[in-house]
């Protein structure tokens, strides 16, 4: 039986694909706003992409919005990412100061999960996963190429490269060129869920890979995102319509 993965009563892995919703906000009066509009929202999880956050070079600042969002929020579960530039986010910020806001958000305990970004260097990657692990905090060790999809072999070499540096939910986003892209993800997702190791996340993006958003589910990603106002990535739907989509597509 393939592991579960359990956040404040939401179980990644079991039933339907669960739905995130990414805050983006640039200041602390967009991001109390984005947070009692998604409170409205039938989602499972919350995500903050701190790179959007106009002071997130300051570990400090970054800090004492978590602590608003976690009340603003209540029981929804939230990953703290900070997506740098060469990986399609907003900024880039020194590894050491990476590292440091991560740990202090997981030492927090106003963030859930924490997403570590794959390519940071194994051993980083795997004293973080370890220190996440004694905090009693989730972990999503990610990769994402927002130029290509990397062939099918790769993807799978990418995603048990996360699970074996302790990541609780690998995750996968690539840039499809064609169709054959999708199938490449959807292919490699398939292949890695049947390992049964736990659950994991992958998406294609853009107009291209939108199906995997919504099927992708039946090949073993364990999670799909969408979009309140301003989406965080190409391709995402609607949060307001996932909830019936996946109904409809997978019978529940």
């Amino acid at each position: 039986m393939n592991r579960i993965v359990e956040v404040r009563g939401v179980r990644l892995g079991e039933g339907l694909p669960k739905i995130c919703v990414s805050m983006t906000g640039k200041n602390r009066e967009e991001l109390q706003e984005e947070a009692e509009r998604l409170r409205t929202l039938d989602l499972d999880i919350v995500e903050w992409r701190v790179d959007f956050f106009e002071a997130c070079g300051s570990v400090e600042a970054v800090l004492d919005r978590l602590a608003e969002l976690r009340g603003l929020l209540g029981e929804l579960p939230l990953i703290f990412t900070f997506r740098s530039l060469r990986e399609g986010g907003q900024r880039e910020l020194p590894t050491d100061v990476y590292l440091r806001m991560n740990r202090e958000a997981a030492a927090s305990g106003h963030a859930d999960l924490i997403d570590i970004e794959l390519f940071t260097g194994d051993e980083e990657v795997r004293e973080m996963t370890r220190e996440l692990h004694t905090l009693g905090v989730c972990s999503i060790v990610s990769n994402h190429d927002f130029d290509k999809t990397p062939p099918r072999e790769e993807l799978v070499s990418r995603l048990r490269r996360a699970r074996e540096l302790g990541g609780d939910l690998p995750k996968i986003a690539v840039m499809p060129h064609n169709a054959g892209d999708v199938l490449a993800l959807l292919e490699a997702t398939h292949i890695v869920a049947l390992e049964g190791e736990g659950p994991i996340i992958t998406m294609s993006m853009d107009r291209i890979g939108a199906v995997s958003r919504v099927a992708g589910g039946t090949f073993g990603s364990a999670l799909t995102f969408g979009a309140a106002r301003q989406a965080s990535a190409p391709g995402q739907l609607a949060a307001a319509e996932l909830r019936g989509i996946l109904a409809a597509l997978y019978g529940e």
